[in-house]
């Protein structure tokens, strides 16, 4: 079993795990870190050596065995998704009106990409210094989210997405469910552009078109939604997952897979890491950097040059979804019960890939007890920092309703971000909350917030409560994260 993980962000160093590898061979030399990759293997002593950034130098070859470029350009598929959202809220703005179709059609360019028709285009996203790739093919080819929606890619999968899905009942699945919500904004902006502009609990016009009268804010649940339901589905329960023989864990690490400079373990083991999306040189950054709110101002937007190329490698060099929400947490947790979800995670990665790569060949015995003991704890880090993100979600969704001066598009933004995120809870075959808790969970915060005037805003808060207590028993979570009764004083 590995142990003595360390907690230093700021370690730039190696540091060396003990772990018997058996009778497997290394190389023996130390890693070192190249815009390649870096050799990861056992020392003299037989000890294994992580090195702290995701860089891994083939074993046949002098190029980087590390790939996972469908899960980055997936990763930016979902945010230009969201991108694009706000993009038609500005046109509407700018006048134009948009007849039944137009919207579904701009949302399902990116939910059903075809790289045959749009690879050669821009993605869109933009960093300073500007990004490396600059199309969609330049990220990867043939890549979609409809393909790998929970359900769709049935391969693996620990439930049965068309009768088992949870949390939103007049959805099929979670593909339908996306599209159902593809209608329902399209419905909207149809409206919203014609002038016939809903009014909010207050009576003011509501200000976003993706924002319904009953509290539904479109970009927020289906941002969190795929990034539940495609990355931390494919990565939990694909990639990391050990359940069929030849695929995720079980994969081959004896050859190179098809003529690739990795293994297939390797490559699985890459795209779990990919989903997550942290950057190769994660551990360097900061909480605050990590979250964008503070830090280093070649840090501090959440990516960093780090080859100093004067450009942001897209697939290295830039931190998604995820691995951002695990540093935001970090850095609210309390100063009594500070979490360390993202240095957790990230060091669980790196030092199973360093356990793979240190194999040269078939894993033993104890490698792979120590590959899955590594797989959990990443797992698990990923998991609570989703966890910990609905309880701050819940927090905030609370001081929305007590607030002196309530603001609509506060209310459906944060609630958005609560059930987006507890939807996200049932991809995982290992997740640490029960079917029943998970049940309960979403029978508590329901499928609309309860909106001021309605008559049941203190039960509702009752609930939202019950539903923040449900999840620190089941992550075992500190009460001084969790907050007080106000949503106060907690994450």
């Amino acid at each position: 079993m590995l142990t003595g993980l360390l907690n230093n962000r700021h370690s730039a160093v190696f540091f060396a795990l003990a772990l018997c590898v058996g009778c497997q061979s290394g190389s023996g030399d130390t890693a070192s870190e190249t815009d390649s990759g870096s050799d990861s293997d056992t020392d003299g002593n037989g000890e294994l050596v992580v090195p702290d950034v995701y860089a891994f130098t083939s074993r046949f070859g002098d190029e980087s065995s590390v790939s996972y470029s469908g899960q980055t350009a997936r990763q930016v598929l979902v945010s230009q998704l969201k991108g694009e959202m706000a993009a038609i809220q500005d046109e509407i703005e700018m006048g134009a009106v948009f007849e039944s179709g137009d919207v579904a059609a701009r949302l399902n360019f990116y939910y059903q990409f075809d790289s045959a028709s749009a690879g050669s285009l821009p993605h869109g996203l933009s960093t300073t210094p500007p990004p490396l790739q600059t199309t969609w093919d330049d990220i990867s080819s043939g890549k979609d989210l409809q393909g790998k929606i929970a359900g769709n890619d049935e391969t693996g999968q620990h439930k049965d997405w068309n009768s088992q899905m949870v949390g939103w009942d007049s959805a099929a699945n979670p593909d339908g469910l996306i599209q159902d919500w593809f209608a329902a904004v399209d419905a909207l902006a149809v409206e919203y552009s014609a002038g016939n502009i809903p009014l909010d609990p207050t009576g003011a016009q509501i200000s976003k078109y993706y924002i319904s009268p009953e509290g539904h804010d479109y970009t927020q649940l289906i941002q969190k939604f795929l990034l539940g339901a495609v990355n931390y589905s494919q990565g939990t329960d694909d990639y990391l997952d050990d359940d069929l023989e030849g695929k995720g864990l079980n994969a081959d690490n004896t050859e190179a897979s098809d003529g690739s400079p990795y293994t297939a373990l390797e490559h699985q083991w890459d795209e779990g890491f990919g989903y997550w999306g942290g950057a190769r040189n994660y551990l360097e950054y900061t909480d605050d950097e990590i979250a964008t709110s503070d830090g280093r101002p070649e840090y501090a937007s959440g990516y960093h040059d780090y080859d100093g190329d004067g450009a942001i490698d897209l697939k290295a060099e830039l931190n998604f979804a995820a691995s951002v929400n695990a540093g935001k947490r970090d850095r609210g947790s309390s100063d009594a019960a500070p979490t360390d979800f993202s240095t957790t995670t990230m060091q669980a990665f790196l030092t199973g890939r360093a356990i793979i790569s240190s194999a040269d060949g078939a894993l033993t015995d104890e490698q792979m007890t120590a590959l899955k003991e590594q797989r959990d704890i990443a797992v698990d880090g990923w998991e609570r920092a989703i966890a910990a993100t609905a309880v701050h979600y819940v927090n905030d969704t609370i001081r929305d309703m007590n607030a002196a001066e309530y603001n609509f598009a506060d209310h459906a933004k944060h609630w958005g971000e609560l059930k987006g995120f507890l939807l996200t809870l049932q991809f995982n075959p290992r997740s640490q909350v029960s079917d029943a808790d998970l049940a309960m969970l979403h029978s508590l915060v329901g499928t609309a917030p309860v909106l001021p005037g309605s008559g049941g805003e203190a039960d509702y808060i009752a609930d939202l409560l019950a539903a923040r207590d449900i999840l620190g028993q089941s992550y075992g979570f500190d009460a001084s994260n969790l907050g007080d009764e106000n949503g106060e004083n907690g994450w």
